[in-house]
């Protein structure tokens, strides 16, 4: 770790979330850095699937057979990432945020993981041709991981997003060992990560200032979510 410290490049802001493997961030600490207790959730046995729906909390089963019997909702695979980024973005949209990455950053990383065969995008469509939910699934041999979602804010509660969700873990089980929500530190999100019968597993978030504005910035962020 000290020689990959000393391999840094100059930098105003450093920050990093670590695998929930690497549990020992000493060296960063004794040179300055900070460090954030995470949490994601994951699906560590993806190999039987009747295991898999048991362990669903009942509000997540109830949600999946609503898509699929009241509101006809079958899951298909996305024709181009800009029928997915177009979902993606409503999320933000619905809450008022602008989405903070591009769609040509988008595309350089669908292309980066379509060259090595390791994604795929999941959207959740009714009879009339209406996308309420998305998820972009990437995968190497020993997990699956939730890299980004979205839904329709029209079409909430339509039960499709549990609907997607469910799909991508089923599919994850035929690719690799276990599936991985990624984290979310909003109350919300969380619930709806556990609720699929996920682990808890921290992870460590990594940070270092070097510029007394960003510090300052971070400092006034906190403060206000107060």
């Amino acid at each position: 770790m000290q020689a990959l410290i000393e391999q840094l490049p100059p930098f105003r802001r450093y920050a990093q979330n670590w695998h929930h493997d690497q549990t020992n961030w000493l060296p960063f600490y004794w040179q300055g850095f900070r460090q954030t207790t995470r949490y994601s959730y994951v699906i560590t046995e993806l190999g039987d699937r009747d295991v898999l729906w048991q362990n669903l909390q009942p509000g997540i089963r109830t949600d999946i057979k609503k898509a699929t019997a009241r509101f006809g909702v079958r899951v298909r695979e996305a024709k181009s990432i800009e029928e997915f980024y177009k979902i993606n973005k409503m999320t933000f949209l619905r809450q008022g945020q602008v989405i903070p990455y591009s769609l040509d950053f988008v595309k350089r990383i669908d292309q980066a993981c379509n060259l090595r065969n390791a994604r795929r995008t999941f959207l959740a469509e009714d009879g009339e041709g209406r996308v309420h939910a998305a998820v972009y699934l990437i995968w190497d041999e020993n997990s699956a991981y939730y890299l980004m979602g979205g839904g329709d804010p029209k079409l909430r509660n339509s039960g499709a997003t549990s609907l997607c969700m469910w799909e991508a873990i089923r599919f994850a089980g035929t690719v690799t060992k276990s599936f991985d929500f990624e984290g979310s530190m909003l109350e919300p999100v969380e619930r709806f990560f556990r609720s699929f019968g996920a682990k808890q597993i921290p992870y460590f978030s990594v940070t270092k200032n070097n510029s007394k504005l960003i510090e300052l910035r971070d400092c006034v962020a906190t403060l206000w979510r107060r």
